[in-house]
């Protein structure tokens, strides 16, 4: 009978912890993935620094008492100071109002090209992952065809045609940024198509344009975040070199490329104003991808 009484007590237990892990509570992949992402501190260390980034160069503008323009000669090159925080430029202008009014041009360029670029790639990937076949092929085809494209080629073009300036750099950027997201995409779409709840949905009688928008870009939100977030330093990056070689913004704006232009020529007597607007886009650049690398990591339950 002991053994007997063992074993009920045995099997009763069981059901009990298998009842008691039935009723624990479960978390959606978005509470899964936040949660993740927390626990990522070098992520989180870059996502708050992008946001004071952001705040520097929201509100600093406004409440510095001098103009990013504003010259005065007789403080030309002064090194760092308690009145001068990064010195000044070879006009006497303010490096630290410059570095914050070049932020606002960077971030503004890279955000604008980023969003462009995921709305353009994320319909042309997902109609083309979706449709598939011939269909798919000549899409690809086309979007391996504007990937082939040197961008300083379309930049200098666009420039003979529409002029120097932030919009001319936006439309050079976006005309081939879009498809490394595409590409993403439609590989996305072309796996989830597949799945039984897409089946599920034609049965009912939904509609292949509700299938495209409600069901499938839904599920590549994590994808599509990820590579935004990686997106936007390489637009940076882009708007520095080009405005690095003086195809970009011009005087007298402030952008971190044209302010390292302008600080190479002074390396070896002023270093401060090449090194500041370097320093900016290194760490800004290294921020987004380590938050992109975060984002990637927390999204993706393959990799968790």
């Amino acid at each position: 009978m002991n053994d007997v009484d063992t074993l009920f007590t045995t099997i009763a237990r069981a059901s009990y912890e298998d009842e008691d892990e039935e009723t624990q509570p479960t978390h959606s992949y978005w509470k899964d993935s936040f949660t993740s992402l927390k626990n990522n501190r070098v992520a989180i260390a870059a996502l708050i620094f992008l946001i004071l980034l952001i705040l520097a160069a929201t509100l600093i503008p406004y409440f510095h008492p001098t103009q990013y323009f504003e010259t005065n000669l007789k403080m030309k090159n002064q090194p760092p100071s308690f009145k001068h925080w990064f010195g000044t430029d070879e006009l006497g202008r303010s490096i630290f109002i410059r570095i914050w009014w070049g932020a606002r041009i960077s971030l503004l360029i890279g955000v604008t090209a980023a969003a462009i670029d995921v709305i353009i790639g994320v319909f042309y990937g997902a109609f083309a992952g979706y449709v598939g076949g011939r269909v798919e092929d000549w899409m690809m085809r086309l979007a391996d065809v504007f990937y082939s494209l040197p961008r300083l080629v379309i930049v200098i073009l666009l420039m003979v045609v529409l002029g120097q300036g932030i919009t001319t750099i936006i439309i050079a950027m976006t005309l081939t940024g879009w498809i490394n997201m595409a590409r993403i995409i439609r590989g996305q779409v072309v796996q989830l198509k597949q799945s039984e709840y897409i089946a599920a949905a034609k049965v009912i009688g939904a509609s292949e344009s509700r299938v495209l928008l409600y069901h499938l870009i839904p599920n590549t939100i994590g994808s599509i975040i990820t590579t935004m977030t990686l997106t936007i330093p390489a637009a940076i990056f882009t708007e520095a070199f080009l405005s690095f070689l003086g195809l970009g913004v011009q005087a007298p704006l402030a952008s971190w490329g044209t302010m390292a232009n302008d600080g190479l020529s002074a390396l070896r007597f002023y270093p401060w104003r090449l090194f500041l607007p370097a320093g900016f886009i290194s760490i800004t650049m290294l921020a987004f991808n380590l938050l992109g690398d975060g984002l990637r990591d927390s999204f993706d339950p393959r990799l968790r």
